[in-house]
């Protein structure tokens, strides 16, 4: 068992673990604040959570980190391990834990849905019913991996069956007049009563059939609706439902991949690296793959592949609505039960093919990922070097700005005065570079010299020890600050940095440049980019769209919330000390365990000297009693 100096609530986790039952079940680790950061299941509730806190050297990193951070354990027994499983999944997409691998949900998948309407439609939607807002009520059927595929099979769809698309009230129906689909053979008019409710909701269950996988019932159907037909001599009825065999025949070819004997049966596969994994995931029915999803997923723990595809696998098999009972692996997955998923690991023959095309489309996914991110990161890169660039050249510095360090200062009429400096390296925020400054030496509102206090001791530190200094100074404000900071640098410091200014328009928006117009040559041709000021300032001239005007703005922006940020803590933390901290003979440890007790100084005061003392002793009790009451 770890000791307190791994966890400092190890007493009350011992006590908690005492009390685990045995049974079959889901944990929840907590941490201090009662949030929830991981969620498993286990045969034995006992023993795993237990083992969290036993062997603690024998640990990975990422499991360390987790038992540092456990604060309480929450534990739910269930019947079965089929429960466990159904529980952990949805517990997963409930509190999404920090130490989960999860399928990565940056975007939204395309689904079929048929409505839940007394003449259901069926309609395209990126919306489904994984725990987001439904555009409408309705049977879902997909993911789908892009709407490409989708809407292909869409028009396979449109060409076998007629049904409705618009949206007329029920009410409405058999007052209206058919519309241009009716014309042109895409809907049967049931609201003008020419198609009988029976007929299109047999119309509707042929095309949930079909999304199903389906195929075979579904042909058996319409070929004994075929000879019906013609055993009544309705040869051309006969003859479109021929028509619509051949169509879903060929459909079903293209689809098949293995012998139509492989019924009903999920694949899946992994490949993974130290950071990421890649999932495939089919769904095969009748031999042909009605579904192929490929994700990635951001390890947490350093799991096996074998323990994230035991995480995804009852995600995907809800999500796809699949109905298979059995499916297709590389290895064997723990705790997953042969009553809720029988697994073939070692499959032969058809099932051993799929599970070789489900490794191929996962092998070019994760080379397609690593390709698009590697361009991506390659045009964000040469982005940024191209806004640096004409940084550079608008403001005539020697070198483009790779280190850029900007300052804003903070107060309430003088009060709690405080400064905040960001740092962006290659355009981008580097926050362990982030600095928050007391201001020491000034009284009062008075930003120049709050402004200058800060760069001074700023840079000052810098150039003594001997640190590399930034390529270009900004101030968060107008001329006045930009010339306090040139006589701190250049006439006190005599240090050469680049320095300019970000002006707020009166909504306090970023609004322009400034930069010394003594500092850069300033063209006369009608193409210059900067006109002059009367007291030596040059204004930028940037649109609100220039990316480069983003990019001043979004260092403006990170400054002013960093700084005011800082002050608000500090304000929020003065206010404490004088409320409580400023009675002679408490202290803050006192104070501390008064506003933990008690909640607020308000229910502090409403408390009587009895309370009091219960919580502090009898002498500081009748201090603080005393000092409250004629605040108060």
């Amino acid at each position: 068992m770890i000791d307190a100096s791994i966890n400092p609530h190890i007493d009350r986790i011992a006590l908690r673990l005492k009390t685990i039952p045995e049974n079959p079940g889901v944990y929840q680790h907590l941490d201090a604040e009662g949030k929830v950061i991981y969620v498993g299941k286990a045969r034995n509730l006992q023993k795993r959570v237990s083992s969290y806190f036993s062997h603690y050297e024998d640990k990975s990193p990422k499991i360390k980190m987790l038992v540092r951070s456990v604060c309480d354990i929450r534990v739910t027994v269930v019947s079965t391990e089929v429960d466990a499983l159904l529980l952990e999944n949805s517990l997963i997409k409930r509190y999404q834990p920090r130490y989960n691998s999860m399928l990565k949900d940056d975007k939204s998948y395309p689904y079929l849905c048929i409505t839940d309407e007394e003449y259901p439609r069926l309609l395209y939607t990126r919306r489904h019913s994984g725990g987001q807002k439904r555009d409408v009520k309705g049977q879902y059927f997909g993911p789908y991996p892009n709407g490409r595929i989708l809407r292909e099979l869409q028009d396979i769809i449109r060409q076998l069956f007629q049904y409705r698309t618009c949206d007329r009230k029920i009410q409405d129906f058999k007052t209206s007049r058919p519309c241009m689909k009716y014309q042109i053979g895409l809907c049967g008019a049931p609201c003008a009563g020419l198609q009988s409710k029976e007929d299109y909701l047999a119309t509707i269950e042929s095309i949930r059939r079909l999304l199903k996988g389906d195929f075979g019932d579904l042909l058996d159907d319409l070929k004994a609706r075929m000879f019906a037909l013609a055993g009544e001599m309705r040869f051309e009825e006969a003859e479109a439902i021929k028509h619509k065999i051949h169509l879903l025949e060929e459909y079903q070819s293209r689809s098949t991949v293995v012998d139509t004997n492989v019924k009903d049966v999920d694949v899946a596969t992994i490949v993974s690296d130290e950071k990421q994994a890649y999932v495939n995931f089919m769904r095969v029915k009748h031999g042909a793959v009605i579904y192929s999803l490929s994700q990635e997923i951001r390890k947490q723990l350093d799991e096996s592949d074998a323990e994230i595809l035991a995480a995804v696998i009852p995600t995907l098999h809800e999500q796809t609505q699949s109905s298979a009972t059995e499916v297709v692996l590389p290895m064997a997955v723990p705790d997953l039960p042969e009553e809720y998923l029988k697994q073939s690991t070692d499959p032969r023959g058809d099932r051993r093919k799929l599970l070789e095309l489900s490794l191929r489309n996962v092998e070019s996914y994760r080379k397609q990922f690593l390709h698009q991110q590697a361009l991506l990161n390659g045009e964000r890169k040469t982005e940024n070097g191209e806004l640096l660039a004409r940084l550079q050249k608008a403001l005539n510095l020697p070198r483009p700005p790779m280190e850029i360090e900007c300052f804003d200062n903070s107060n309430i009429q003088g009060a709690y005065p405080v400064a905040g400096m960001v740092r962006f390296t290659n355009g981008k925020p580097n926050r362990k570079q982030y600095r928050k400054f007391n201001i020491k030496s000034v009284e009062g509102p008075d930003d120049y010299a709050s402004m200058a206090e800060v760069i001074l001791r700023r840079y000052k530190r810098l150039h003594e020890s001997g640190e590399p200094l930034p390529d270009l100074l900004i101030v968060d404000g107008g001329e006045g600050q930009m010339k306090v900071a040139w006589e701190v640098i250049h006439n006190q410091l005599q240090l050469e940095i680049p320095i300019a200014g970000l002006a707020k328009d009166d909504r306090h928006r970023t609004n322009e440049l400034l930069c010394f117009a003594e500092s850069r040559k300033v063209e006369k041709s009608k193409s210059r980019r900067v006109r002059e000021s009367k007291n030596s300032i040059a204004v930028v001239q940037l649109k609100p769209n220039d990316p480069l005007f983003h990019l001043m703005e979004q260092i403006q922006n990170e400054v002013h919330r960093y700084a005011i940020t800082f002050h608000k803590e500090k304000r929020s933390k003065g206010t404490f000390r004088t409320a409580l901290t400023d009675i002679p003979g408490i202290g803050e440890k006192t104070a501390h365990d008064l506003l933990l007790r008690f909640g607020s100084i308000k229910q502090i005061q409403l408390q009587t000297l009895e309370d009091l003392s219960a919580a502090i002793g009898p002498a500081k009790a009748d201090l603080v009693y005393r000092h409250l009451k004629i605040e108060n």
